[in-house]
């Protein structure tokens, strides 16, 4: 349910003495008021300290947690990195505190989004009850192309998996629980579709066989190195902790070296893969999740292309968001 919460923050400063050292405080008086089913409440905190400097992320974690700060109740929210003592108002202030609600760091959204996939996959490639005819069950396909595209298939959210664990910089933005549903509907329920028909029992290769399947491997192999590197090198680009956004440029890697035609290279070797991944099974729900994907992250890029040159001046402006000189 949302509501808004209005807070008065009172600033006021005193050094507190403590082995010759002195300290900056902030006397911070919060008054919370609420609207919540038609019931109005009011409630008053106790004093609290705040340090000096004290960023908008300090506060919605230390204080009010699952909150955005707004300086103006209809207002954009403050950034994490902006210090509230240092904003441009008075020695007392009002701030508007809106609740987010329930929600679930990027981190975990990207992780369930992967593993569903992953493991829906399986259920299928193995066969289990209830899925196909009793006959077929826990039996295995006779051609290779099933098995190479399973390998290829649980490689790819593997990988993905293993990236956000360990590669992915995150910020303290969040996303409201209720989503969550929404993009796992999307991931799980294409798994479940483009798995269904590539590993039923009267799948038939594709047409160009063997030759075909080669090809599409390939394709798919070097767009994942592609994906990979094109992560490395975004992380490499900014230290932890450092707000300061720079250009991507190419560099001694050659799968970076699409940077100098495409703004996101990361949705264009995801694009890349996927296409293989069609090729290679020749499945049309494959084909289908490709096109939606391909639109989803045509939009993405094309916003991440218009941040980039609102952001930097000096941006290259022979960059295409996604796909070179095309789109």
């Amino acid at each position: 349910m949302h509501c808004k919460i209005s807070y008065l923050f009172y600033f006021k400063t005193f050094h507190k003495k403590k082995k010759k050292k002195k300290k900056t405080l902030f006397k911070i008086n919060i008054k919370r008021i609420w609207t919540q089913w038609f019931k109005k409440k009011v409630q008053t905190s106790e004093i609290s300290w705040c340090p000096y400097p004290s960023s908008s992320h300090y506060i919605c974690k230390e204080k009010v947690s699952g909150c955005i700060i707004l300086l103006i109740s209809e207002g954009k929210p403050l950034r994490d990195e902006e210090i509230l003592q240092e904003l441009p108002v008075g020695t007392t202030a009002t701030f508007y505190f809106r609740d987010l609600g329930a929600q679930i760091s990027w981190g975990t959204v990207f992780l369930i989004e992967c593993i569903g996939p992953l493991v829906i996959y399986l259920l299928f490639y193995f066969r289990l009850p209830l899925i196909y005819a009793p006959k077929y069950e826990f039996t295995a396909s006779k051609h290779l192309v099933v098995h190479i595209a399973c390998v290829c298939h649980s490689f790819h959210y593997m990988k993905r998996i293993l990236e956000t664990l360990f590669v992915h910089r995150f910020s303290h933005g969040t996303m409201p629980l209720r989503n969550i549903f929404k993009n796992c509907s999307y991931h799980w329920c294409f798994a479940a579709w483009m798995a269904y028909y590539i590993n039923h029992p009267l799948y038939t290769p594709p047409y160009y066989g063997e030759k075909q399947v080669k090809a599409a491997l390939a394709v798919f192999l070097f767009c994942q190195l592609g994906s990979f590197s094109i992560h490395m090198a975004l992380r490499n680009l900014k230290l932890p902790g450092c707000k300061i956004k720079k250009i991507p440029y190419p560099t001694k890697n050659p799968f970076t070296w699409i940077f100098a035609l495409v703004s996101c290279p990361n949705y264009t070797y995801e694009l890349g893969s996927w296409l293989g991944f069609t090729l290679m099974t020749q499945c049309l729900p494959v084909l289908f999740f490709t096109v939606v994907g391909f639109i989803q992250m045509t939009v993405w890029a094309k916003g991440k292309h218009r941040s980039y040159l609102k952001e930097f001046k000096e941006y290259p402006t022979l960059r295409s968001p996604i796909l070179p000189f095309i789109l």
